[in-house]
């Protein structure tokens, strides 16, 4: 191999590595309704997760709703679904109840 072909491979590799890194995550999603918000809702992230379907925390996504969505599903969370730190956080929270939604057949350990 060439040396150029070696540095872009290098390259490609970074920015492989660094892009999924970069991405929200379930499993960080789990730990922070589990730091945030489970006392406050006083349920488990499973059954918070388990109030809709996949199809429900999508859409709700996409329209730019997710806090009006996760009120409904925690109405004492209401004032942290409208702060600035759960902005901040949003991407992380929507992996984990997409990933633990009703139909996904997986129970988050929280």
């Amino acid at each position: 191999m060439t040396s150029i072909s070696k540095i872009a491979l290098a390259a490609l590799l970074g920015l492989t590595l660094f892009s999924t890194t970069a991405s929200a995550d379930s499993e960080k999603g789990k730990k922070l309704y589990q730091k945030n918000l489970k006392e406050t809702c006083g349920i488990t992230g499973g059954v918070f997760a388990a109030k809709y379907k996949q199809a429900d925390w999508d859409k709700a996504y996409k329209a730019g709703t997710l806090n009006k969505k996760m009120t409904e599903a925690c109405p004492a969370g209401k004032d942290f679904f409208e702060s600035d730190k759960y902005k901040k956080i949003e991407t992380h929270l929507y992996d984990f109840v997409h990933d633990f939604a009703r139909d996904s057949g997986n129970i988050p350990s929280c």
